[in-house]
């Protein structure tokens, strides 16, 4: 059975994402594990930690939710703020087959200006896929 780790946090009900693990889970036989790095919110100037984990929580209760009417097998657990961190301490504990990452689109990523979809690849020797959440556009 493969197993998958899905790391992400404000694109966790990004279509695009989910249709890569429907893809999966129609390919093979799998199960998922969601991390959530409890990253303050966007936008926000002033957080704490307990504001960023709240967030992460709702958002994998939110994910794993529609997992389930999917008919997909999949647990979670909330990270640390950094997803290196938070990838490292979920393979402490798991084994996984693949990293899929979901980010915002170049730009508005945090994550793809630090580079983190290749850094994940190169510090675990796992293959990692990264899909984009799409572009917003402004409604006038």
């Amino acid at each position: 059975m493969r197993r998958y780790l899905i790391v992400a946090n404000q694109t966790l009900t990004n279509p695009h994402l989910r249709s890569a693990v429907l893809a999966r889970r129609m390919a093979d036989d799998c199960e998922f594990h969601v991390v959530v790095p409890a990253t303050r919110a966007r936008g926000t100037l002033t957080w704490t930690e307990g504001q960023a984990v709240a967030h992460a929580r709702g958002a994998l209760e939110d994910v794993l939710t529609q997992f389930r009417s999917d008919g997909i097998s999949a647990t979670g657990a909330v990270g640390d703020d950094n997803p290196v961190l938070a990838v490292s301490d979920a393979l402490k504990h798991q084994h996984f087959d693949e990293i899929i990452i979901s980010t915002l689109p170049p730009g508005a990523s945090r994550w793809l200006k630090r580079d983190l979809p290749h850094r994940l690849a190169q510090h675990f020797a796992l293959p990692v896929t990264h899909v984009t959440a799409p572009r917003m556009t402004a409604v006038h």
